[in-house]
């Protein structure tokens, strides 16, 4: 195949995928401490034999997915009222339990289960420095301090356990506002909890948007030249069929 048509191919892939996560960003707008992404891509460049009419080894630049860089600047802190909803105001995650193993979230949408435990949206245990957490009904109004202590009329329930890593960034996504890693989990120092409130993700929409235009018509662009090749080389062919022998 012509390199200049390997290279189109390797710019419309590039901006699939750019559109792909852009859209993901839009999809997670409401949804509380989502962090917003976008894809990273490096130049790969090969050398090839010259061309009829050039000299020399030459340069072939194509695009390669490098992959995602998540963007884990805060959220804004708005008030929802709720008493078990929670938000962290600077770094830190809440740690919940899954069955695959202990898992980190900023979205601190919580409620109580059938039994009395503090769970996720998703019904995950949520964790206290001393493992899940349960309320009675005779602990009556719950309230949640800066520092993480729960407590009710009776006195401390449990303090919720929020912990930091050395690299945010590296923190894998499992989806559901689900994060693993292999970093030990330290605890999160100079944060505060706030009860009743969420953090909101942090996508922008208009700066989304504005971004989604932008690869449009850098795809567009790539599929018209990616045309006028083809065409040209249709042209090509057909004149050389019509040649006499």
């Amino acid at each position: 195949m012509d390199n200049s048509l390997l290279v189109s191919l390797s710019q419309q892939l590039a901006a699939f995928r750019s559109m792909d996560v852009i859209a993901n960003n839009l999809a997670n707008v409401s949804t509380p401490g989502f962090k917003r992404e976008a894809a990273k891509f490096e130049e790969f460049v090969t050398h090839v034999a010259p061309s009829e009419g050039q000299k020399g080894i030459q340069s072939v630049s194509f695009v390669k997915d490098a992959g995602v860089m998540r963007d884990v600047s805060e959220g804004n802190i708005e008030t929802t009222g709720a008493p078990l909803d929670v938000a962290i105001e600077g770094n830190g995650y809440f740690a919940v339990q899954a069955p695959s193993g202990l898992r980190f979230t900023r979205n601190g949408h919580f409620s109580l289960d059938a039994s009395g435990q503090l769970v996720t949206s998703s019904g995950l245990p949520v964790q206290g420095d001393g493992g899940a957490i349960t309320v009675t009904p005779d602990d009556g109004d719950i309230h949640i301090a800066a520092d993480g202590t729960v407590s009710g009329k009776q006195g401390q329930i449990a303090k919720l356990r929020l912990v930091d890593f050395p690299n945010p960034r590296s923190l894998v996504k499992e989806g559901d506002s689900l994060y693993s890693t292999t970093q030990a989990p330290a605890t999160a120092a100079d944060s505060k909890l706030r009860q009743g409130m969420l953090e909101s993700s942090n996508v922008q929409p208009v700066i989304e948007i504005s971004h989604m235009i932008e690869v449009m018509r850098s795809y567009e662009a790539t599929a018209t030249l990616a045309k006028s090749r083809e065409d040209l080389m249709r042209q090509a062919i057909d004149k050389l069929g019509t040649m006499p022998n």
